[in-house]
């Protein structure tokens, strides 16, 4: 994949000693360590720009370098694979990152990465409260244990990123670039991220002037996997069953019981779609969210994506192998 992102101007080091890039990458891109391999010294290429709240870095360590990190704690990292090949090892898992794929560590996530000799990558560094203001912007719940993302990504969920990156990187070149604009590439990269990967974020809609529908979708979301009556719904938003049922209506477009079976299948679908997750099997998952005649889960579930959950698994199971 040869994509033009962070040209000559924002160059920082070529042929430098891989120390001296890790140095570098430490204090602006993301706390981490490296181990070189014994035979050989390779021989690092980076580029980097800070645009506003983000670090822009393309990097190469020009060998077999293994890169661990103990996670970026307030950050995301967005690492795009632009030639050879990583490895990455987490969550018991481990897979060979190839280009066209893209690599989304959450900020408690550890990282331990191993370069091939060709390896180059595009990484975005953005810090976590872009994206709780894009939820905030956008209406969307953010869950109380905060934003996060499934591992792996390929590119093509992400009609036109690439060309987005790209226009973030000449703004970042450009030497007039203006604060508001800077914070508005920051906003779009975020919701796109939010809107096209797989995350625990809710993008149900929900109306800032009504504070009661707010409280009642977010105890939803915090008890997803418990049984949630309506009546405790209808006590919670301070109004009888009948105005819950119109409220949800109103708000959401569906009634109190089919909004939450709807949350819940979307919360087993994004944990099937994600590794990490080490799901062990459907029938406990979907226990779990409360789901006790499976049969009709698996009829529920198939109306709503298109497809069984198993499907879903086998899918996600076949890209990790």
């Amino acid at each position: 994949m040869d994509f033009c992102l962070l040209n000559e101007k924002s160059q920082i080091f070529v042929h430098a000693e891989p120390y001296a890039v890790s140095d570098y990458v430490n204090q602006y891109v993301g706390t981490h360590s490296i181990r070189l391999p014994k035979g050989g010294r390779p021989a690092g290429r980076l580029h980097h720009r800070i645009f506003g709240c983000l670090d822009l870095c393309r990097i190469s360590y020009g060998g077999s370098v293994r890169v661990i990190s103990p996670g970026l704690e307030t950050c995301y990292h967005l690492q795009i694979i632009l030639k050879g090949h990583c490895l990455w090892r987490g969550h018991g898992q481990e897979h060979y990152f190839a280009p066209g794929e893209l690599l989304l560590l959450n900020p408690d996530d550890q990282a331990d990465l191993t370069y091939s000799e060709d390896c180059e990558k595009f990484i975005v560094k953005l810090p976590s409260v872009v994206l709780d203001r894009a939820c905030s912007d956008n209406n969307w719940h953010k869950p109380r244990e905060g934003i996060r993302f499934a591992a792996r990504h390929n590119l093509q969920q992400l009609d036109g990123f690439i060309n987005l990156l790209g226009l973030v990187c000449d703004e970042a070149e450009h030497t007039k670039s203006m604060p508001r604009v800077q914070e508005h590439y920051a906003g779009i990269i975020a919701s796109k991220l939010l809107e096209m990967l797989g995350s625990n974020v809710s993008r149900e809609i929900f109306s800032k002037g009504n504070p009661s529908f707010e409280r009642v979708v977010q105890f939803i979301e915090e008890n997803l996997k418990r049984n949630i009556s309506l009546e405790r719904l209808a006590e919670l938003a301070m109004m009888s069953p009948r105005s819950l049922y119109n409220l949800f209506e109103k708000h959401a477009g569906t009634t109190p019981k089919n909004y939450i079976r709807n949350r819940k299948l979307e919360s087993i679908r994004a944990c099937l779609n994600d590794p990490s997750a080490n799901v062990r099997s459907i029938t406990e998952i979907a226990l779990d969210y409360g789901f006790l005649h499976l049969g009709r889960f698996a009829e529920n579930y198939r109306n709503a994506f298109g497809e069984l959950p198993s499907d879903t698994l086998r899918q996600c199971k076949k890209e990790v192998a």
